[in-house]
């Protein structure tokens, strides 16, 4: 069944919360474990017709945010989505005191267990009011976002538009872009700060009513770390600093001598060759065509799976007007059907957008045994395993995308994946600083920003650019105000792609093996658990940086970038 044939409806609460009960009770008074797992099954299917009406409306809304209908569906899920959080934690109750908790958890998983009892402690009906208030704040953030329009030689564009404009060979251009870019964010800092300012407050007072010391506690529990804590993070960010932030120096030092430049300005870093970034060599169909014939060739199960998701309509891939700006891959539970969301812009994100998503996509695929809402996908470090790496299992196949400038991508690929690990690392600890002090001033916050910036990116030269100096680069970064504390999970799930980058120069076909394992088992597993069956070193252990970022370095530096 295609995408524009799945049937939306919003359920009417009241009979949903009126049927939940009467299977929790059906759960509740089962009289063997066999009974009770064939009655939580049964609610199971029907939790997942409710997540299902949820997708369908924010994908539709994101498609098209000048939609009244979906906007109007769209704010009904953010008003009435805790209240059926709410039902579901009664049936949770029920299955976190059962007695045969034993059985169910070799039915279900322990993991799911460890995520139920998260969600006990992070959810209340006490803090409905916080919770509808926090999804209202983000929606109005997604739309201040999807409303930019920018005029610029003679076009209006969004800001996904305005990409291959900021990243153009001719200097003059990428400043003039670059400005026309960020004079929306100065135009609208306040608006942002605002937001900001409402969203950090009142996600403490949620955490604080739930008897948190603070939100960066909370978040931990939200984020379901049930293997890893903060003390861990911050080691790693140690040696984030230690070992990979003099090589992206390095790598910064040469762009700026590659391109002829005394040093990068803020307008020059994403510009990474005077004969222009490696873009692919033909459109959106064209993209798509290739696509198709590399996951068909890369092996069996990808070939089934993209074959399903084109067929379906499963991708809408392509940037328009009033389209929500960014990416993102997600399951339409009661069509065991992925969905890919991205704006393509001309550059190579896009075909990164047909690895990276398309790796989510393929996880989520292989997990379609799952029944159990919540483990369709496993842990958001977990998740970017498989979507980063896909990114790198898939090099072979980019001369068909890039033609003669594969070498060019394939340097700047895995240089990129180097230099975003700092970047991810500001991100996540600014959050901590951030929620750690709630009554910082929005002035306070931003100068929090620059003086990590000044230590895990000290390349960044904002010269001419009062807003950015002042630190408000985040403002454009969507998981700062929609998914705290969900960022350090790419620079984990980084460094675990970039060893499946060396497995798989090692050993193709155990890499692949190692990959699909981890695929198949969805979030049935917590993120250590399938860092190791990958046969991956966690990024919380000595070393683990160090036993990656040579061989990465190596490879870089052993390339004659002059030439690219």
């Amino acid at each position: 069944m295609k995408f524009s044939e799945f049937k939306y409806e919003r359920p009417d609460f009241e009979a949903f919360k009126a049927q939940l009960k009467v299977m929790i009770e059906e759960v509740k008074n089962a009289t063997s474990s066999e009974e009770q797992i064939i009655k939580i099954k049964n609610a199971h299917r029907y939790i997942n017709e409710m997540y299902t009406s949820s997708d369908l409306a924010t994908i539709r809304h994101s498609i098209n945010t000048k939609d009244e209908f979906y906007e109007g569906e769209s704010e009904y899920w953010d008003e009435y989505m805790p209240l059926y959080i709410e039902q579901l934690q009664e049936l949770e109750k029920v299955l976190l005191h059962s007695p045969y908790r034993k059985e169910l958890e070799e039915t279900f998983s322990k993991q799911y267990f460890d995520i139920m009892e998260n969600s006990e402690k992070t959810f209340s009906n006490a803090i409905l009011q916080e919770m509808q208030e926090e999804n209202k704040l983000v929606t109005e953030y997604n739309k201040l976002i999807a409303s930019a329009a920018i005029e610029f030689e003679g076009g209006t564009y969004n800001l996904s538009g305005m990409r291959p404009f900021m990243i153009a060979k001719d200097r003059e251009t990428r400043r003039h872009a670059s400005e026309a870019c960020y004079k929306f964010f100065e135009e609208n800092e306040e608006r942002f700060d605002t937001l900001f300012d409402k969203l950090v407050k009142v996600r403490d007072q949620k955490a604080k009513k739930l008897g948190f010391k603070n939100y960066v506690e909370y978040g931990y529990h939200m984020m379901n770390r049930t293997d890893y804590n903060q003390d861990m993070v911050k080691t790693f960010r140690k040696q984030v600093l230690e070992e990979i932030v003099p090589v992206a120096n390095k790598l910064y030092e040469k762009q700026a001598k590659r391109l002829g430049l005394a040093k990068l300005s803020y307008y020059d870093i994403d510009f990474v060759f005077e004969t222009g970034n490696a873009t692919p060599q033909g459109d959106a169909h064209f993209i798509l065509e290739n696509g198709k014939k590399m996951y068909s060739e890369l092996s069996p199960e990808t070939k089934e799976f993209f074959e399903f998701m084109t067929t379906n309509e499963l991708l809408d891939l392509e940037t328009k007007p009033g389209k929500q700006a960014g990416g993102y891959c997600t399951l339409i539970s009661s069509y065991k059907a992925p969905f890919i969301f991205s704006n393509f812009n001309g550059t190579s994100g896009d075909v990164d957008v047909l690895t990276h998503e398309a790796g989510h996509a393929f996880q989520v695929y292989n997990s379609r045994w799952i029944d159990v809402p919540g483990l369709f996908f496993p842990t958001y470090e977990s998740c970017e395993i498989h979507s980063m790496s896909m990114e790198f299992i898939t090099w072979p196949w980019m001369e068909n995308f890039f033609g003669k400038d594969v070498d060019k991508y394939k340097y700047e690929h895995l240089s990129s994946a180097v230099k975003f690990i700092p970047y991810g690392v500001v991100v996540d600890e600014f959050q901590h600083i951030i929620y750690e002090n709630p009554e910082m001033t929005p002035d306070e916050r931003k100068a929090v920003w620059r003086k990590l910036e000044k230590q895990y990116l000290p390349h960044k030269d904002y010269t001419g650019c009062d807003i950015l100096d002042r630190g408000t680069w985040w403002f454009k970064q969507g998981h700062i105000f929609a998914s705290p504390f969900y960022y350090i999970d790419y620079t984990l799930a980084q460094i675990c792609a970039l060893q499946f980058w060396k497995k798989m120069n090692e050993d193709r076909t155990k890499g692949w093996e190692d990959y699909l394992k981890i695929c198949k088992v969805g979030g049935t597993m917590s993120f250590l658990q399938i860092v190791e069956l990958g046969g991956l070193i966690s990024p919380f252990a000595d070393g683990c940086v160090k036993s990656v970022i040579g061989d990465i370095e190596s490879y870089l530096m052993a390339i004659d970038d002059s030439k690219l």
